[in-house]
Formats: C-alpha cells, sequence, structure tokens
C-alpha cells in the first residue's frame, strides 16, 4: 500500500539537526511552483501547534502570500502609483505623494511592511510632534498609512494593518474667525476700488471656496434665472513626466547629498533647503519637454453635492452685468493676445487668475480694510455661514447654499449667533427682574459690599435717633 500522503497534507519529522521540522503546502507561487513553508521547534508538540496555525489560516485564506515582503518605502510607491491613482484627485493625490516623500520614508521607510509594530509608528509621531508638526499633520500622514496598510492587508501581504493599534494624537478643531458684518463692509468696500471686486463679492457673500471663484465660467451661470453652477473649480497641479524614464529625465536635476549648513543656493526658500533625492528619484517633471497635467487647470469639485447650483443674490446681478461688459472690453482691447478660457474671473489676456496672486490679494485687501489676518476660508465660506446664521436662517438651508454633505460639516463653519444671543438674553432678562421703581434709576449703580451695606443702614438709625432726641428737648 502506497505511503504518499494526500495533497496539501502537512508533513512533521525530526531531523538530524536535533530540531523539529514541519512542511506545510500554502498552494502555488505566482510563478506556478509549489509553495511550500516551513515551521521548525524544539519539540514535536510546539512544531505541530506551528503547523496547525498556518494551516488555519491556508483554509480561512488569511495566510500572507509567499515571497520577501517588500519595505513600506516600497509599498507606498506601488500604493501611490497603480492603486491610489486611479481613485484620488490629482491635488489629494499631490497630498499623498508629499506626506510620502517627508514623513513616512524617512519615519519607518526601511521597515519591511511584514515586520512593522505599532511601536514604530509612535516613534515616528512622536517625533515629528518634537520637530514642530501639528497634530492635525500626525493625523493626516497616519490616515495616509493606515489606508495603504489596509490594502495590503487585504491582498494578503501582511496579516495585520498595525496603524489600526495605534492612537493618533487628538487633534483640536481650528478656531474659525470669521468677519463680522462691520468687517465684511469694510472689506467689501476696500475691494470695490478694485476690477476684482465681484470675486471678492462672491467669496464673501456667498461662500465660495478659492478654487471654486476661480473656476466660475460664463457658460455655467445663469443670470437670467440667477443661478450660478459651480461645475468647475481652477487648481495648481502638479505637472507629470510625459517620457518613458523619469528618472533618467531628471538626472541633471538630482540632489542626492544634503546642502551644507549655509547654503546660498536656496537661500530665499521659505522652507529652507529641499531634502535631498531618493536613489530611484523620478520627480522634476517641471523640466521634462514631454511634461503633461500640470499647472492651472479646471478641475471638477470633490463631491457631486459641491455641484449643486447656488441662487444669485439679486443685488448682484447688475454688478455681474456690469463685470461682463468690462471683460469684454478687454476682450476687445486685447484683440489676439486674449486666450479664451471662459472664465468669469480673468487676466487681462484673458488667462484664468492665478490662485497665488488672490490670495495675495486678500492680504492686501485686510490689509487696506484695518482687519485682523486670517485664512481666506475664514474670510469667505466661514463669513458667509456665520452671517447666515446671524440672519435668522435655519442650518438645513445654510447647508443647501454651502453644498455641504453633513449637517455637523455646517455647524463648524457657523461661529455663533452673537447678536441673537445677546438679544435674547436682554429678552430673557426683562422677563425675570422686575421693572424700574419709580424715583429710582433704572440701572442702579455697583454699590458697596455687604458690610457697607450694614454701616450705612446703622448710620440712617443714629441719625434718626439724634433727630427724635432734638425733638423732645
Amino acid at each position: 500500500m502506497s505511503t504518499r500522503k494526500p495533497n496539501m497534507e502537512s508533513s512533521i519529522y525530526l531531523g538530524s539537526d536535533g530540531w523539529w521540522h514541519g512542511r506545510v503546502t500554502m498552494g502555488v507561487k505566482p510563478d506556478g511552483g509549489p509553495d511550500r513553508r516551513h515551521r521548525r521547534a524544539k519539540t514535536e508538540a510546539a512544531v505541530t501547534k506551528k503547523v496547525r496555525e498556518l494551516e488555519k489560516l491556508r483554509d480561512e485564506g488569511r495566510a500572507v502570500k509567499a515571497g520577501r515582503k517588500p519595505t513600506v518605502a516600497q509599498w507606498m510607491d506601488t500604493y501611490l502609483t497603480t492603486i491610489a491613482s486611479l481613485k484620488l484627485k490629482p491635488r489629494s493625490l499631490d497630498d499623498y505623494w508629499s506626506k510620502t516623500r517627508n514623513d513616512i520614508i524617512p519615519g519607518v521607510g526601511k521597515h519591511r511592511l511584514d515586520k512593522l509594530a505599532p511601536e514604530h509608528l509612535e516613534a515616528m509621531y512622536a517625533v515629528m510632534l518634537d520637530e514642530g508638526h501639528a497634530p492635525s499633520h500626525v493625523v493626516k500622514v497616519h490616515r495616509i498609512l493606515s489606508r495603504a496598510l489596509k490594502i495590503a492587508h487585504r491582498r494578503r501581504i501582511i496579516n495585520e494593518n498595525v496603524a489600526t493599534l495605534v492612537d493618533p494624537p487628538s487633534v483640536d478643531e481650528t478656531e474659525a474667525n470669521p468677519f463680522s458684518r462691520d468687517e465684511s463692509k469694510a472689506f467689501l468696500a476696500a475691494a470695490a476700488q478694485r476690477p476684482t471686486f465681484m470675486r471678492w463679492a462672491i467669496g464673501v457673500g456667498m461662500g465660495f471656496r478659492q478654487g471654486e471663484a476661480l473656476g466660475l465660467r460664463w457658460s455655467y451661470v445663469d443670470l437670467e434665472h440667477g443661478l450660478f453652477h459651480p461645475a468647475w473649480q481652477l487648481q495648481r497641479l502638479t505637472w507629470k513626466h510625459g517620457c518613458r524614464d523619469a528618472r533618467a529625465c531628471g538626472a541633471r536635476l538630482h540632489r542626492f547629498e544634503p546642502c551644507p549648513p549655509e547654503c546660498s543656493t536656496h537661500r530665499n526658500y521659505v522652507r529652507g533647503c529641499p531634502a535631498p533625492c531618493p536613489k530611484t528619484c523620478r520627480r522634476h517633471a517641471s523640466a521634462c519637454p514631454e511634461r503633461k497635467g500640470g499647472g492651472l487647470a479646471f478641475t471638477r469639485p470633490k463631491t457631486k453635492k459641491s455641484q449643486n447650483p447656488v441662487p444669485i443674490p439679486p443685488p448682484f446681478l447688475p454688478y455681474l452685468l456690469e463685470h461682463r461688459a468690462r471683460q469684454e472690453e478687454q476682450r476687445r482691447r486685447a484683440g489676439e493676445l486674449w486666450e479664451e478660457c471662459d472664465a468669469v474671473f480673468t487676466r487681462e489676456d484673458g488667462r484664468p487668475l492665478d490662485p497665488r496672486a488672490d490670495w495675495a490679494e486678500f492680504k492686501e485687501l485686510l490689509a487696506e480694510a484695518g482687519i485682523s489676518d486670517r485664512r481666506q476660508h475664514d474670510g469667505s465660506r466661514h463669513t458667509a455661514g456665520t452671517i447666515l446664521n446671524e440672519l435668522g436662517v435655519d442650518m438645513p438651508t445654510i447647508m443647501e447654499i454651502l453644498r455641504h454633505t453633513q449637517i455637523s460639516q455646517t455647524r463648524r463653519y457657523v461661529k455663533g449667533r452673537s447678536e441673537l444671543s445677546r438679544e435674547a438674553m436682554r429678552r430673557m432678562g426683562e422677563a425675570f427682574m422686575p421693572g424700574p421703581v419709580p424715583g429710582r434709576a433704572a440701572t442702579p449703580e455697583p454699590g458697596p459690599g455687604p458690610l457697607s451695606e450694614t454701616r450705612t443702614e446703622t448710620e440712617s438709625t443714629r441719625a434718626a435717633r439724634a433727630r427724635r432726641r432734638r425733638k423732645i428737648r
């Protein structure tokens, strides 16, 4: 009778080296060969336990794939190049790449994916906080890494996503600093002296994001029915290589050594000297002669809700018509130099406004209006939500105007209803406190403390007694 074991049955035996060995058939490798994995222990019971655990993973479909596991740096490159790029918006993908290059790879990039431990992530986060990174930045890095490890776990490259075992730092919600009504009027009064007045009126009065305001196109403006259709936004995208060998294309720009302590090349860089290039650098696409997909571009908003039409306030319509007439005159004067892009807000040659120049103009207007410095998002989107709330508009309506997907997000955009709260507390006081007594001031002056009140009462009593004594005499 044959002693051959059935297919997929494991083998356990005592080796000549004195160790007990176990061989488990897991399936086939990517090249078609058998995938046999080895376990060993000092005793038969110990190796049997290891074999049974491996068989259980195999039978449940949770066993990791065969072969040497990639490092974190190698997997992040694969994830961002071939997986995340199919789903993420261009700006989000750029942000993923930036945090991967600057934080994840220097922190844990050399660890093998299956050897990565929660302690490694916690140490990386602690170093990032010590270097001055905001907790919100660390949380973003944690989410990017967790998503990449989740895909690796789903594809059975690793047994567990260790990022789920780590608690990222707590993030305090950024305090909004919107304009008050007086500040809004002062800001728009300063903007009225510029040809871009309607761009700022739409930002402050309608809560448009910067990209949405700069990405407005006349084809999506319905002046007859008074509607804006924010179907596009203007963004600055990172250039990509159009050549076949990105590394060779940027060879003259690669810099693998860090800059000297007193670097003159990057002395005007706000963020200091850039980090050295990795050995497999495929950047410097802006110098590629066949570059593509970068620069200022019209892109779709992030969510479908953001594309919902927004009613135009009727007082805005005459100014919009005047703005369009002024733009037609600019087009006529520019002639052949005009570059048509159908944008509502353009430069003198027809090209869309640069977001960087738009941000710089916002800061100039703050100074001209005498308003303290703040984020552009505070001066537009947060301001619109807060003033709408102060005017008594309910949250669902504000949510529709700002085109949020969840009302909890709208509540974060509303600073408060200070004027309504003050009026409500005035009415509360009138409801509980008695009216003014005849002959007494309506608002009593701040009086002395309890001891002084007692002393005053005693003095008045003594004066009355003295008057009675005089009458008797």
